[in-house]
């Protein structure tokens, strides 16, 4: 397989691949780095990829499995920069801006303190924006584990935003 028939075969799937990397790592730099690991790989094994039947399955589960990999060697920790990948809309005043800002911040911190397979599936779900089936093959959960992990992490995430930051109470 020639440069060209790689980048034809590949490319397509930039998108995808960057975002579940986010999605399981939570770090831009990090995701940025696993999906240059999975190219590299690919391109490597580019001569046995004619048996492959599904490219993007392939290198779907080549990131999953890299990221999974690094997060056990490195225990790397989401940083702040998962904030960043949430935009604002443009027109809003700085103030608003910067409370929308540190109510991310907020959220991101229940995430990160939520078991690793809640984290892992309230990622892909809601940051990278995967579909029930697209986290299933990724994660290796059944649809309806999946539900109720999200379930369950989105009450954690509510009742920890009430308890330490009062959010969701009626102020008057």
């Amino acid at each position: 397989m020639d440069s060209a028939q790689f980048k034809e075969l590949f490319m397509p799937f930039h998108t995808k691949l960057y975002r579940i990397a986010m999605a399981l790592l939570g770090n831009s730099d990090d995701a940025e780095d696993m999906l240059q690991e999975t190219y590299c790989k690919l391109w490597d094994r580019r001569d046995q990829l004619s048996e492959v039947n599904n490219a993007e399955a392939f290198s779907v589960t080549m990131i999953k499995n890299l990221c999974i990999d690094f997060l056990r060697s490195q225990q790397a920790k989401p940083d702040e920069t998962e904030i960043d990948s949430v935009s604002l809309p443009a027109g809003r005043a700085p103030d608003s801006e910067m409370e929308e800002k540190e109510t991310l911040q907020k959220v991101r911190q229940c995430i990160s303190n939520l078991p690793e397979n809640q984290q892992q599936v309230i990622r892909l779900r809601s940051i990278a924006d995967c579909s029930i089936e697209e986290t299933a093959k990724i994660t290796g959960f059944s649809s309806a584990n999946i539900r109720v992990l999200l379930s369950r992490a989105r009450t954690t995430i509510k009742e920890e935003m009430i308890r330490k930051y009062g959010y969701g109470r009626e102020t008057d």
